[in-house]
């Protein structure tokens, strides 16, 4: 999070930024990552809006994340229309157009990508 926190730093003022929490990633009934259990984060697949946004407020808090965040509908309906498992960078601009779609995470975030695609937007604008 820290590259993202320095571009919402940076470009908070002209662009808004949000984190859209969606579908877990490693529930206890689904893909179990070691570090996770010995760092105490052990959740189960929510099944209802409220589990989802309990979930998604302690992944917010243990990860000190300061962008706004919206949460994704229990039927993973953002997350589906963007292809955004396990998670991704957007980059959506006026009219809704996405001028930058990064490749799924962690592994394919490129913050200096998306900062380039910001600032060709911001120009054009």
């Amino acid at each position: 999070m820290g590259a993202l926190h320095a571009l919402y730093d940076r470009y908070g003022s002209e662009v808004a930024f949000y984190v859209v929490y969606i579908r877990e990633a490693h529930p206890e009934d689904g893909w179990v990552v070691t570090d996770n259990r010995e760092a105490g984060i052990v959740v189960d697949d929510p099944t209802s809006a409220a589990e989802r946004e309990a979930v998604a407020q302690s992944c917010l808090l243990r990860s000190a994340i300061r962008i706004p965040t919206l949460l994704d509908t229990i039927d993973d309906a953002t997350a589906r229309a963007y292809g955004a498992w396990p998670d991704r960078l957007y980059l959506i601009a006026r009219g809704g157009r996405i001028a930058f779609q990064g490749g799924p995470g962690p592994f394919g975030f490129s913050p200096d990508e998306l900062e380039a695609a910001i600032v060709t937007e911001l120009a054009g604008s």
